[in-house]
């Protein structure tokens, strides 16, 4: 099977995790803030873990394969900057809205409130598409694999945590879950240009890694951790990144091999 097509289809299904983790909405039952604290704070270890050990230690042991002393590093570096600083133009230019802070970016009186929700979390999961991607485009099964099982296990309590937003946003549950649904499906976009473009070029695989790896640290930091602190369950959030992180780096290593 092509990097391209196991790329696709890696990113589709820890995507489609979004829509089976929502599906509680559907059968009645809404968790406490807690509890979706806690799934976040998961989300967030998940994600930290596999920004570094799937994605920039690959992009440092490519980069060493080309060049020796501190150029890999720079490499690296000057890739995570850039995926970091492609997410924060994306905040900046396309006008969404957090479920707590409020409205971000330019003003966007004229779109339905809906469309702005659908804007923040395609904002956030489009980065965890593009590594998976990248991530099947650079090994195959062996770096990939492990992202897509993690991205799809956070994915579940993100999917949620959007579907239960939307229901204090006054939106009936399949409505809620349908839309939550459609947000993790922009994930096997980001998988085909993550793929398509580690695949086409090899000198582009550690610049692709490490700039999903920058995407994926920029949403950490900006949207998720702040997200779980809000209503004051930062041991509940810390335990659940905790918890996260390990088994994220257990994947990797047993998966990875």
């Amino acid at each position: 099977m092509s990097p391209l097509l196991l790329g696709f289809l890696g990113s589709l299904a820890a995507g489609s995790m979004t829509a089976a983790g929502a599906l509680p909405v559907l059968l009645g039952r809404r968790p406490g803030r807690a509890f979706r604290d806690m799934s976040l704070g998961f989300a967030a270890g998940v994600m930290l873990a596999a920004s570094f050990f799937s994605l920039i230690i690959p992009a440092l042991d490519a980069a060493a394969e080309d060049f020796g002393g501190a150029v890999p590093a720079a490499i690296v570096c000057a890739a995570i900057l850039l995926g970091m600083a492609a997410v924060h133009v994306m905040n900046e230019v396309l006008p969404h809205e957090h479920f707590r802070s409020g409205h971000e970016g330019p003003e966007g009186a004229a779109l339905r409130r809906v469309w702005l929700f659908i804007i923040a979390i395609t904002i956030h999961n489009f980065p965890e598409g593009l590594a998976v991607g990248v991530g099947f485009g650079a090994e195959g099964y062996a770096s990939g694999l492990p992202l897509a099982i993690g991205i799809g296990l956070q994915n579940a309590p993100e999917g949620l945590a959007v579907a239960v937003a939307l229901l204090g946003e006054g939106y009936r549950r399949d409505h809620a879950w349908g839309i939550a649904a459609l947000t993790g499906m922009v994930e096997p976009l980001g998988g085909l240009l993550g793929a398509g473009v580690v695949s086409v070029s090899e000198p582009l695989l550690p610049w692709g890694l490490a700039f999903a790896a920058g995407a994926m640290l920029y949403v950490i930091s900006h949207e998720i951790i702040p997200e779980t602190h809000r209503a004051g369950h930062q041991k509940l959030a810390t335990l659940g990144l905790a918890v996260g992180l390990v088994l994220m780096l257990f994947l990797d290593v047993w998966l990875g091999v």
